[in-house]
């Protein structure tokens, strides 16, 4: 089943309550997706000339400040690690392209959960009222966020299994719904160089569209592409560096609602998400049409 959340901030005052808002929406999807919740947070971007990457590990008790002294030894550059639960945020004086690919090769114990200069990513299995409280969520500023609540009917319940996905330099991708062709998609997405962590058909989504903005796509010919390239049904929220959009397959069998106001734009699989939000009773909502992308993005970074 799955829920799915975003909030785009349009005012200064909601970026430094974003994630306080989030929290929210994010808990009213719990029974939609009781195994597993993420978050995609864009936030504080790093200097020019340096990427921020969020790491997670199995251990509970990973020494984060080694792995930095590791960082500064290699790149010169680190800052001390800005740790959330088993999830701990470095920002590296390199580009992401040099220190993603050390990271794996020198700790593969650790999963890269997202590069880039502003996304920071987190997930873990349990609960999203859980995960909300262990991630300290509602203590986040940002510009905007896009959340998943998992029901994990297709395979097993695990971090690395959990939404958003990031295959990409500040994309992300979250889904409801199912692919059928994303087993040979994936396969073909391997040939374009599109590196894949897990078996998760959604992964396979976000890699579509690293692949097809590598290649020079606008966000929305990417997603326009989705209606040719993938098979099945489903609702994505796409989070970028300068925003975030929506697409719904053409039957769009799966829930999602829309809603604006002055200060925000928000998306959810059901409106009690967005009923939390400020203002919420004076918003314009609709419900997105089939096969239709809605965008909302800020200046560049």
């Amino acid at each position: 089943m799955c829920g799915i959340v975003g909030l785009f901030a349009k005012s200064s005052e909601l970026e430094s309550s974003l994630g306080e808002h989030l929290a929210a929406m994010l808990s009213q999807m719990s029974d939609r997706g009781p195994d597993s919740a993420g978050v995609a947070v864009y936030r504080d971007p790093a200097p020019d000339g340096s990427s921020k990457l969020t790491l997670q590990s199995a251990d509970r008790l990973e020494d984060w400040d080694a792995l930095g002294r590791e960082l500064e030894k290699a790149f010169g550059d680190s800052s001390e690690p800005a740790v959330r639960g088993n999830h701990a945020v470095f920002v590296v004086g390199a580009e992401a392209g040099d220190v993603e690919p050390w990271i794996r090769a020198a700790h593969p114990e650790l999963r890269v959960m997202s590069a880039g200069r502003m996304i920071e990513i987190y997930k873990e299995t349990g609960r999203p009222e859980r995960f909300v409280e262990q991630f300290d969520l509602a203590s986040l500023s940002g510009t905007h966020a896009l959340g998943h609540t998992r029901m994990a009917t297709e395979s097993r319940v695990t971090t690395q299994g959990s939404h958003p996905f990031s295959t990409g330099l500040d994309v992300c991708l979250v889904h409801n719904g199912s692919l059928s062709n994303h087993n040979r998609l994936r396969e073909r997405l391997r040939r374009e160089g599109i590196d894949f962590q897990t078996d998760n058909d959604t992964e396979v989504a976000a890699g579509y569209l690293a692949w097809r903005l590598r290649e020079g796509a606008s966000l929305e010919q990417a997603l326009d592409g989705c209606l040719e390239d993938l098979d099945g049904f489903y609702t994505f929220l796409v989070g970028t560096i300068d925003g975030f959009a929506v697409l719904r397959d053409p039957i769009a069998c799966k829930p999602a609602v829309l809603a604006e106001t002055d200060d925000w734009v928000a998306m959810a699989s059901e409106w009690r998400a967005i009923a939390e939000l400020p203002g919420a009773e004076d918003a314009r909502s609709w419900e997105p049409a089939p096969g239709v992308v809605y965008a909302w993005e800020r200046a560049k970074v």
